[in-house]
């Protein structure tokens, strides 16, 4: 067995720069974790942002790690997964280190089933980490024999049982807490508290966007905030770690996301250390992240189902008040302390 004596991490942390898109915040918390577990001094860093200037510095980048780490972490989304991988496998030939990949999302099944060169690659580490059974199976069955679930995960205070209200008063108090863009959901959220409020002739639903604006949608969220009703408003972007303050006083999270291959969203973990049942379209691995009736409320993805939903919520608010508790002991999986431990087992155990 090789001894750990450095962990270096890559990814997309984005230094100096203020983001708060899911790649990101999850580098930063793999990263923070690794420091809790093994010291500050003993996890190395190599930032993949930055476009060009990044792809130039990056066969260096893996070189200097390679020399220095044991065991080689690394974070790629859709883009960086095509580069760094063969890279990091051929330079790895020199080397003989432990290769990890932490997946971020639920698309990689999809994507490798088409990519056989990268495939074969990524078999070659000594873990594939993904978020959730759907995915794990998903690989096994085109020959992955190299993975694990770690779910993911945050470190954000989970509010105490005892500050849990079962109590709700119209305007029952609805947000999103997403990265703000088309392909979340956020105008299917709008609209259908737009027509639950028309149809009663009053507001009985509130909601709030919080979240940063995808830097490509601006135009369209800027058009979209003109027309707001009175009843729905943009909140601004919250930092990862502040989420549970801002979310204990809603009634529920809303994810109508047309991402189907979403992995363990974070906006879900947010909600479920906040107390907040989630109401969200049933993407792939929606069933390895919210037991419906339970934790939250789904339905069929791509569907309008989601105002009659409301209106049964409406009429009787304790479907959502009676499912508190359950997101409170459900957001336990989702500690950091928890999921990393999957990771650095196999770190001194490989």
């Amino acid at each position: 067995m090789k001894e750990l004596n450095a962990a270096g991490v890559i990814g997309h942390f984005a230094f100096g720069k203020d983001l708060l898109n899911g790649q990101t915040i999850k580098t930063k918390i793999i990263a923070k974790g690794l420091e809790d577990a093994y010291g500050t001094e003993r996890v190395k860093k190599a930032d993949t942002s930055g476009g060009a200037t990044a792809l130039m510095k990056l066969p260096f980048m893996l070189t200097g790690l390679l020399k220095s780490c044991s065991d080689i972490v690394i974070l790629p989304a859709h883009r960086g997964i095509r580069i760094i991988v063969p890279m990091l496998v051929f330079l790895n030939a020199f080397f003989g280190r432990r290769l990890h990949y932490v997946v971020i999302g639920g698309w990689l099944p999809t994507f490798l089933s088409k990519k056989k060169s990268l495939a074969k690659k990524l078999k070659k580490f000594d873990s594939i980490l993904v978020e959730t059974e759907k995915m794990k199976n998903d690989l096994c069955e085109i020959g992955f024999e190299n993975v694990l679930i770690m779910p993911n995960c945050k470190d954000i205070p989970i509010i105490p049982i005892e500050r849990l209200s079962t109590v709700a008063e119209k305007p029952y108090k609805l947000c999103t807490f997403s990265r703000v863009m088309k392909e979340k959901g956020i105008e299917d959220a709008i609209n259908a508290v737009s027509a639950v409020n028309g149809r009663a002739g009053k507001n009985i639903f509130s909601l709030d966007i919080y979240g940063q604006v995808d830097s490509e949608q601006i135009e369209w969220f800027e058009e979209l905030k003109n027309n707001f009703p009175p009843f729905v408003k943009y909140g601004g972007e919250i930092p990862f770690d502040k989420s549970t303050d801002v979310l204990k006083d809603y009634f529920a999270l809303l994810f109508p996301t047309h991402f189907y291959t979403e992995g363990v969203p974070g906006t879900v973990i947010d909600a479920y250390a906040s107390g907040l049942p989630v109401i969200a379209a049933r993407w792939e691995s929606f069933s390895d992240v919210i037991t419906d009736g339970v934790t939250g409320i789904g339905y069929d993805f791509g569907s309008d189902e989601l105002e009659g939903i409301l209106n049964s919520i409406a009429s009787n608010p304790s479907l959502i008040t009676d499912k508190r508790l359950a997101c409170v002991k459900e957001a336990e999986k989702y500690r950091v302390e928890n999921a990393i431990g999957v990771l650095t087992s196999r770190m001194n155990n490989s």
